[in-house]
């Protein structure tokens, strides 16, 4: 059935101001309940097909946006504040990770690409979980947000130069997005210079009450300038939004206002309509299966035991054995990244539609089993942190 790009508007925005309040009523993410009303409407149950391209252009808007404010979630004070040990540590965690992926991947018959996409986590869940839980400002708290952090970026960037090697080999084609990394280096500290010559615009950048919203102008205008650049260079649109965010969190440390501004613009509109896409473009046949459904469990035994079993090593900071088991499990949730990875791969032919559509699911049970298993495992604070 073909609908009419009027009545899909319609309906797809009657959604958006529904599904908020029945998540809160059923006490499960939003996002979940997004991906599952795109499955009721596309291949899966209603088959509706989408007149015209408006959707799927709103759908890799709000991925970008997505990914933007992924970037924007990073938080340079916290790695600042990180002794070179600590720093050390993060990236020993991520290396074991990495390497307990790539054993499962082997032994699954798959090859890098799915390691890279086990190794993903989603900040997007890390840190409501544990503002949730009161401990985010916790020495506990700023350790598993930075290793959610960093398993966000280097998984990444791994991504990103994996397409590039698998597209061009050992050739001159891996070093070609140097200087749009040299160029984001230069953007990075003329940004910094202006801030600090310029206090005023940069306060007004972060007020809440700018008419202008030069702020909000501002970063959709970085937005746009490094996906073009990326574009230009062969890279993934998503690593140029990413590092979007990034610079603006670097240059911005105290920007809760403009978040607030950007995030009520995405998360309101457009970052739905990737999701809800996301799931119209999901098909429960490749997974009805039962090979498929039996490998989409093994998936998820392995997606929470490569970040559960590097979750054991925060005893060796003084952790306790239930902190280190709730930090693990709580690092399992994957969302966004994930299922970023997964759309990629397919799109370079690395994972086959079946395998995407396991990835998805995957991701809609581990943002429902993360958050929740944290808070049954993680011990309960008598006191503030």
């Amino acid at each position: 059935m073909i609908l009419d790009q009027a009545w899909t508007l319609m309906l797809i925005c009657l959604a958006a101001v529904i599904l908020p309040g029945l998540s809160r009523l059923l006490r499960l993410p939003e996002v979940a309940l997004q991906i599952l009303f795109g499955v009721l409407l596309g291949k899966s149950v209603l088959h509706l097909e989408i007149e015209g391209h408006f959707l799927p252009f709103l759908a890799e808007l709000g991925f970008l946006m997505l990914m933007f404010q992924a970037g924007m979630e990073l938080d340079f004070g916290a790695m600042s504040r990180q002794s070179k040990g600590r720093m050390a540590f993060q990236g020993l965690l991520f290396g074991v990770t990495f390497a307990l992926a790539i054993g499962a991947a082997m032994a699954l018959d798959q090859g890098v690409f799915t390691a890279l996409i086990l190794t993903t986590t989603s900040l997007g869940l890390v840190v409501p979980s544990l503002k949730e839980a009161g401990i985010i400002r916790s020495d506990l708290g700023q350790s598993v947000l930075l290793a959610a952090t960093v398993a966000d970026f280097m998984t990444l960037f791994g991504i990103t130069f994996y397409v590039l090697w698998m597209l061009h080999g050992m050739s001159w084609q891996l070093i070609a997005p140097l200087p749009f990394f040299i160029l984001v280096g230069i953007l990075l500290k003329l940004a910094r210079l202006w801030a600090w010559w310029n206090p005023d615009k940069a306060a007004q950048a972060l007020a809440a009450d700018d008419a202008q919203e030069f702020g909000v102008r501002l970063s959709l205008a970085l937005l746009f300038l490094l996906v073009a650049l990326s574009e230009v260079v062969h890279l993934e649109p998503v690593l140029g939004a990413f590092i979007g965010g990034a610079v603006l969190a670097f240059v911005f440390r105290e920007r809760m206002a403009l978040e607030t501004k950007l995030s009520g613009m995405a998360y309101g509109f457009f970052i739905p309509m990737f999701f809800i896409h996301v799931g119209m473009q999901f098909d429960v046949t490749n997974i009805a299966t039962p090979e498929r459904l039996a490998m989409t469990g093994v998936l998820l035994l392995v997606a929470l035991g490569v970040k559960l079993v590097p979750g054991l090593m925060l005893r060796l900071l003084g952790y306790g054995w239930r902190e280190s088991v709730a930090a693990g499990l709580l690092l399992a949730s994957r969302l966004s990244l994930i299922i970023a990875a997964a759309s990629i791969g397919l799109d370079y032919g690395l994972v086959t539609p079946e395998f995407k559509d396991s990835i998805v699911l995957l991701a809609v049970c581990t943002c429902l089993l993360g958050p929740t298993l944290f808070k049954l495992v993680m011990p309960r604070r008598s006191t503030p942190p």
